[in-house]
């Protein structure tokens, strides 16, 4: 199932399904960029170490910088009933250094809140978000990279087509290089 496709007067790409919103990143959404990115549970398995205020404020930029640059970024994902704030998913570009598997293809990415979690929602806004990037940058394949603990996130990314193509060493951490080719039908 297709999501519902909006566009901002800049030409951002908004997404809605049956109980989601995703949108581009605000200045709206700081705050709650500022508590999930600064909350252990969430971070356990991506560095490892809480980010600051400042880094928060950074990634919220970094986000925005892909949607200008690239055409495609990272949404914050919201309740369509409630507008409560889910967490953050989409695409980007970060130039990693040593994961060639990476280099010239998205990879995507997604964190939600941990009161979110285990209500389907990462699965929902992962289609979502596949399917617009598939109908419209249409890459032969896209990428993420997943610590091995992170069995939830590395069992979601294999239902949706990511496969493991090597472990490797990130900034001191093992992690788990996967590519998802491109759906032949899709």
């Amino acid at each position: 199932m297709y999501p519902h496709i909006s566009t901002t007067s800049s030409g951002e790409v908004g997404l809605t399904t049956a109980r989601l919103t995703l949108q581009p990143s605000e200045l709206s959404d700081f705050a709650d960029m500022v508590a999930l990115w600064g909350d252990a549970e969430v971070v356990r398995y991506i560095g490892g170490r809480a980010f600051s205020e400042e880094e928060a404020w950074q990634r919220l930029l970094r986000y925005r910088g892909h949607w200008a640059l690239l055409g495609y970024g990272y949404w914050t994902i919201r309740e369509a009933a409630t507008g409560a704030f889910v967490g953050e998913i989409g695409f980007a570009d970060w130039h990693r250094a040593g994961l060639p598997e990476l280099v010239g293809r998205p990879e995507g990415g997604w964190v939600l809140d941990p009161a979110m979690q285990g209500k389907g929602y990462a699965g929902e806004a992962l289609d979502a978000a596949l399917a617009w990037l598939e109908c419209t940058i249409n890459p032969p394949s896209t990428t993420c990279i997943i610590a091995p603990e992170n069995e939830r996130s590395l069992q979601l990314a294999q239902r949706r087509g990511y496969r493991i193509v090597r472990q490797a060493t990130y900034r001191e951490s093992h992690t788990c290089v996967l590519v998802r080719e491109r759906h032949k039908d899709g």
